[in-house]
């Protein structure tokens, strides 16, 4: 009986392997198909685009021959499913093309410029998350009262404002009047030497080498673009933890929970917000991505250096291997991110796996 109970047992964990071993080939094989899809999204859109690469590199009074040979060098005389075909190989072996605006690899200034955008679009979000998820609890315990409707404002002059506008205000209130923060830029001119650049975030690099005096610069740099990214992220958190909270203090679990004795405060945080978490951890990725991807206004106007600046430079100058680096950059992120929300969503909800 003993060897057929370990027989079972072993084929048990046979199946859970190749389940498990399936569920991954599932999942690789989702992200190929969407990280090729976005290639040639990106790639075909910047063929439609007005916009003569060539120009940018040669000028608009080359000689016709000079024009000619550039564009055989670029590849561009050949058919388009042979120039798609060339540009995935030369993706896969690492290769996003050369900058015409900074003459550089377009690998390493995405990897100059992304950091400062990854910790802007972090900060932005820790400060939407730690606000948003308590004011929108206490929204939905306190339905219809003036706080109710106070947060709700709130979220809708977030949605509402225009992130520019904002950005301008409070550079004109907080910088030029007030002098509570730093200007535009991640360092006032006199530290950005100072700094030993190990991860290229400003706050991380100052913090691992023990230099205060930059990182207390950097923090009056960061905190006023942060926190309107933070206000953005906070108008769309705080507004799906009420709906989460409403719809979980609603179910018959609270109800009885209540008739048990048991004390609100823990009803509210420890039952009800507990299971709200779980649709909860998507918004906020959700929200992380976008700061990540759609802060191009909000380092514009701050002059912030990260990547959403560096392709609408790229763009304007027609420099499209930075523009098709960049984006498909920002798409591999916000593929990664969906899938590490949707791992946390399987670990804190089993009814998932």
């Amino acid at each position: 009986m003993s060897s057929v109970n370990s027989g079972y047992e072993g084929g048990g964990r046979t199946r859970a392997l190749f389940s498990g071993l399936g569920a991954i080939g599932r999942v690789l094989s989702m992200v190929a198909i969407t990280i090729l899809g976005l290639l040639a999204v990106t790639f075909f859109i910047s063929r439609v685009v007005p916009i003569d690469p060539v120009l940018a590199v040669v000028g608009d009074r080359a000689p016709p021959h000079v024009y000619e040979r550039v564009r055989e060098e670029m590849g561009l005389h050949l058919p388009v499913w042979q120039q798609f075909a060339i540009y995935v190989t030369n993706v896969l072996s690492g290769d996003l093309g050369t900058s015409v605006l900074t003459s550089r690899p377009v690998a390493q200034d995405i990897a100059r410029y992304f950091p400062a955008t990854l910790e802007l679009a972090t900060l932005g979000t820790l400060i939407g998350t730690v606000l948003g998820v308590p004011l929108g609890v206490l929204a939905a315990v306190r339905r219809g009262h003036f706080i109710d409707h106070l947060v709700r404002v709130v979220g809708l002059v977030g949605y509402s404002a225009p992130i520019f506008w904002l950005g301008l205000l409070g550079l004109l209130v907080f910088y030029a009047n007030l002098g509570w923060v730093g200007g535009p830029g991640r360092l006032d001119i006199s530290y950005e030497y100072m700094l030993t650049p190990v991860t290229g975030m400003v706050l991380v690099d100052a913090a691992l080498t023990g230099d205060w005096a930059v990182f207390r610069n950097a923090i009056s740099h960061i905190v006023l673009p942060a926190s309107l990214l933070g206000y953005f992220s906070l108008a769309y958190i705080s507004r799906m933890t009420r709906s989460f909270m409403l719809n979980e203090l609603s179910q018959e679990y609270i109800i009885t929970a209540r008739v048990k004795g048991v004390s609100e405060q823990r009803i509210i945080w420890g039952h009800a917000l507990r299971n709200a978490l779980v649709p909860l951890i998507t918004v906020i990725a959700l929200s992380y991505a976008h700061l990540l991807e759609g802060s191009v206004l909000t380092e514009t106007v701050f002059a912030w250096p990260g990547l959403g600046r560096y392709i609408t430079n790229s763009l304007q100058n027609a420099d499209m291997s930075a523009v098709l680096g960049g984006t498909l950059v920002i798409g591999v992120v916000f593929v990664a991110i969906n899938i590490l929300s949707d791992l946390l969503y399987r670990l804190f909800d089993p009814r998932t796996r």
